[in-house]
């Protein structure tokens, strides 16, 4: 009799291991993906804050050609594109407040000579969008990282 009665329970526990299975796959793949997307993350913000300080103390300091903010904006923001070099996952942002230009407001500035560079890293998770049959999901998350120098763009070498 024993024979017989692990014979009847063999197949469940063969269907309990599948189902198991079939839970336990999208879950693995799920958790995989967010480990993969956070070192990605790690990693593309560990480069965007050495090149963001490279570029701004090279180029926001003294731009070459035209000395203006506008100038200086888009030479940081092209020489972190390029020290970066992940165009496909990364979008880069430099904004400059303060300066002689008046900046944001009518605040008092302490020094206004001085220029304070705010550098935008927006990091997009992968795969952005996944379509199975009958459903389709884009991922709406974009991470986001900030790196800020101030710099007097008029004497080279003060780095505040």
């Amino acid at each position: 009799m024993r024979r017989g009665r692990r014979q009847r329970d063999s197949p469940f526990r063969r269907g309990q291991m599948t189902v198991e299975l079939a839970v336990m796959v999208p879950v693995a793949i799920v958790v995989s993906l967010v480990v993969l997307n956070l070192v990605g993350y790690v990693e593309a913000c560990a480069a965007f804050d050495q090149a963001a300080l490279e570029a701004i103390v090279a180029h926001g300091v003294a731009p070459a050609g035209e000395q203006s903010e506008a100038t200086a904006v888009a030479e940081v923001r092209a020489a972190i594109v390029e020290l970066l070099g992940r165009e496909d996952r990364c979008e880069v942002e430099v904004r400059a407040e303060g300066g002689p230009s008046g900046g944001e407001g009518a605040t008092f500035a302490a020094s206004p000579l001085m220029t304070r560079y705010v550098c935008t890293l927006r990091y997009q998770t992968w795969p952005r969008l996944v379509r199975l049959p009958g459903v389709t999901f884009e991922a709406p998350l974009e991470l986001t990282h900030e790196r800020e120098l101030v710099v007097d763009r008029y004497r080279p070498g003060v780095v505040m």
